[in-house]
């Protein structure tokens, strides 16, 4: 559906959600790498100018290294762009699905593997954007579960200095800063503020 209007807001926990993912993953591929060491075979053997041992390499051994090495590249890759610029949005979902997939591989507990499908679930919709549409018969909200409300739901709705106020008549305050957007002024708020009170007296035959 196109929405008159579509106020995007701003998410302040994502810096807690990268902490959580890159302890993640980089717990997950130390790891992986232990448990390809410890599933190498050593076999010990002599040779004509001493002794010395063999380092054999099964399938187990090169897949948790694999995953290992993929991880840490991909964590290096997420730090240094982060680190580059700020303002970058990094992703650790693929990462933490990756990991899923090696624990599955390596444990018999299989909450283990689903805990981290749970964590690349969050990550992701913790990244995504949460947005409001506004239309003439409605206001949706993009939360996980998306909610639904006809204007008559609402005694008010504002928009001012960068803070979206959604007054239910069910008495629920819900304040939000709006995300940064250097084409937002005054005149963009005092537009969309008339078009919402509009709606409301059409919704309330007024």
């Amino acid at each position: 559906m196109r929405y008159q209007y579509v106020v995007i807001l701003k998410k302040n926990s994502e810096r807690a959600t990268d902490l959580l993912s890159i302890l993640l993953v980089f717990l997950s591929a130390a790891s992986f790498m232990l448990k390809a060491l410890r599933s190498a075979n050593y076999d010990h053997f002599k040779v004509h100018d001493g002794s010395g041992f063999h380092l054999g390499g099964p399938a187990f051994f090169y897949f948790l290294t694999s995953i290992s090495l993929i991880l840490w590249a991909g964590l290096a890759f997420n730090l240094l762009s982060k680190r580059k610029d700020r303002g970058t949005r990094v992703r650790y979902r693929y990462l933490l699905i990756l990991a899923a997939i090696g624990w599955l591989s390596t444990t018999s507990v299989p909450w283990i593997g689903l805990f981290f499908f749970v964590a690349a679930f969050l990550e992701y919709q913790t990244k995504r954007p949460l947005e409001i549409g506004f239309h003439y018969d409605r206001v949706v909200i993009n939360t996980l579960i998306r909610q639904r409300h006809d204007w008559s739901a609402f005694n008010n709705v504002v928009l001012k200095d960068g803070l979206l106020t959604l007054d239910f008549k069910n008495n629920r305050l819900m304040q939000k800063e709006i995300a940064d957007d250097e084409d937002d002024d005054d005149a963009d708020e005092e537009e969309f503020n008339t078009w919402c009170r509009d709606q409301l007296a059409a919704a309330y035959g007024k």
